[in-house]
C-alpha cells in the first residue's frame, strides 16, 4: 500500500494524507478520521518520504486554458502568473486549443491527456480556465478525470461549478454585466437591440443570451429572434454574423447589438463598414468583455471591465490557500463595470437627444 493508494481510496489528495501523517491541524475531523480509517485497516506503515511530503513541494503550479491566443485567457493567464510569482510559484502554461477545433485535431490530444502531462511535471495544485469544463454537456467520464486529478493535487477552476465535481470553483458573474449593457442602450432610447457572438452549447454564451432575453422582457422591450446570431468568440465570427444579421433583417434592422467580447464586436464594426454602415450612426455596439485593445479601435469599443487582475489574484489565492491545507471557500465579489466610450454613441447621443425607435 502507497500513500497514493492510500488518497485514492480515501477520495482525497496525497497532501491531505501526507498532512494525516503529520498531525496536521489543517484537515477536517470528519475527512480525518475516513483517512485513518483506511490506514488502520490496511495497517500502512509511512515512509520517511511519504511523511515528508507535506513539506516538500515543487513551488509550481499548472495552468490549463483552451487558446492563449485569446485576449480573455491570454489576460488572465498574465495576472494569475504575476501574482503567483509574487507568492514564490512558477506557472507552468498547458495551452489545450479547446476552442481551435482544426489544431487540436492535428495534435490528435485532449485535455484528459493534458492533465497526465500535469501530474508527470509533479506540480502542487491546478488552475483550469476554461475548456471542455466550460461546456453545458460536460461528460461523466470528464468529470471523473477532474476528480481524479483532485485527489493528487488541489484543483481551482474559473467557471461556472458543476454538480459532481469535486474541485473548487471561481466563478465569474454571467449575467449582471449584459443587463446593465442593456439598460444602457434603453436609456439611449433603443428599441431594437440584437446579439451575436459566442459558441452554441458554451456555458457563457447560454447565460449571457439568457440575460439578454430576460433584460428585454423586464424592461417590456420588444424581442426579435432574427437579431440574435451565435457563432463564436474571434473577429471572423463577428464579420460572419454581422452580415448574417444584415441579410436576414434587412427589412428591420437592430439599431444596438452587444457582442460577446471585443474580438467580435471589431469583426462586426468591419462588416458594417464593407456595407457602407457607420458604427454607431447606423447600429451602435457595446461588448460583454473588455480587451487591452478596446481603447485604440475605431470607433474606441464600449465594453465590460470583467477585472482580469482581480479574477486571477483571487484564483491563485484560493489554489495556494488549498495547497497550504485549508478547506476554506474564498469569498468572491467580483461584478463587471461598463466602460463607456465611442462605439454605443453615447456622447454624439446625449448631446443631440436622439432617439432610437
Amino acid at each position: 500500500m502507497t500513500i497514493q493508494e492510500i488518497a485514492q481510496k480515501s477520495g482525497v489528495s496525497v497532501s491531505t494524507v501526507s498532512r494525516v501523517l503529520n498531525n496536521s491541524p489543517s484537515v477536517s475531523p470528519k475527512k480525518r478520521e475516513k483517512i485513518q480509517q483506511i490506514i488502520d485497516e490496511y495497517n500502512y506503515t509511512p515512509s520517511v518520504f511519504a511523511r515528508g511530503m507535506v513539506n516538500h513541494t515543487s513551488k509550481n503550479i499548472g495552468v490549463i486554458l483552451p487558446d492563449i491566443t485569446n485576449p480573455y485567457f491570454a489576460s488572465l493567464f498574465l495576472e494569475v502568473q504575476n501574482f503567483a510569482l509574487k507568492n514564490q510559484y512558477a506557472t507552468l502554461l498547458f495551452n489545450t486549443m479547446f476552442v481551435r477545433h482544426q489544431l487540436q485535431n492535428e495534435l490528435h490530444l485532449t485535455e484528459e491527456d493534458y492533465f497526465k502531462m500535469i501530474l508527470e511535471k509533479q506540480v502542487d495544485g491546478v488552475l483550469i480556465l476554461g475548456g471542455n469544463i466550460d461546456k453545458e454537456d460536460v461528460s461523466d467520464s470528464f468529470i471523473h478525470m477532474l476528480n481524479q486529478l483532485q485527489q493528487r493535487v488541489p484543483v481551482v477552476i474559473v467557471g461556472s461549478k458543476i454538480e459532481g465535481c469535486d474541485c473548487l470553483f471561481i466563478e465569474r458573474n454571467l449575467k449582471q454585466g449584459v443587463t446593465s449593457i442593456v439598460h444602457h442602450f434603453i436609456a439611449l432610447g433603443h428599441e431594437r437591440i440584437g446579439f451575436i457572438g459566442g459558441e452554441p452549447g458554451i456555458r457563457i454564451t447560454t447565460a449571457r443570451i439568457d440575460a439578454f432575453k430576460h433584460s428585454l422582457q423586464v424592461l417590456n422591450k420588444p424581442l426579435d429572434e432574427r437579431h440574435i446570431v451565435t457563432s463564436d468568440y474571434y473577429a471572423q465570427d463577428g464579420y460572419s454574423a454581422m452580415n448574417h444579421l444584415l441579410h436576414t433583417s434587412a427589412d428591420h434592422l437592430p439599431t444596438a447589438v452587444i457582442a460577446i467580447n471585443d474580438m467580435v464586436a471589431i469583426g462586426a464594426i468591419r462588416a458594417m463598414r464593407d456595407r457602407g454602415l457607420d458604427c454607431p450612426a447606423d447600429i451602435a455596439i457595446a461588448s460583454c468583455d473588455q480587451f487591452l485593445q478596446s481603447n485604440y479601435s475605431i470607433p474606441r469599443l464600449t465594453s465590460l471591465d470583467q477585472h482580469n487582475e482581480y479574477l486571477g489574484r483571487m484564483a491563485v489565492m484560493q489554489l495556494i490557500s488549498a495547497i497550504n491545507g485549508s478547506e476554506e471557500m474564498l469569498s468572491i465579489n467580483h461584478s463587471p463595470k461598463l466602460i463607456i466610450r465611442e462605439s454605443c454613441g453615447a456622447d454624439s447621443d446625449a448631446a443631440t437627444g436622439h432617439s432610437f425607435r
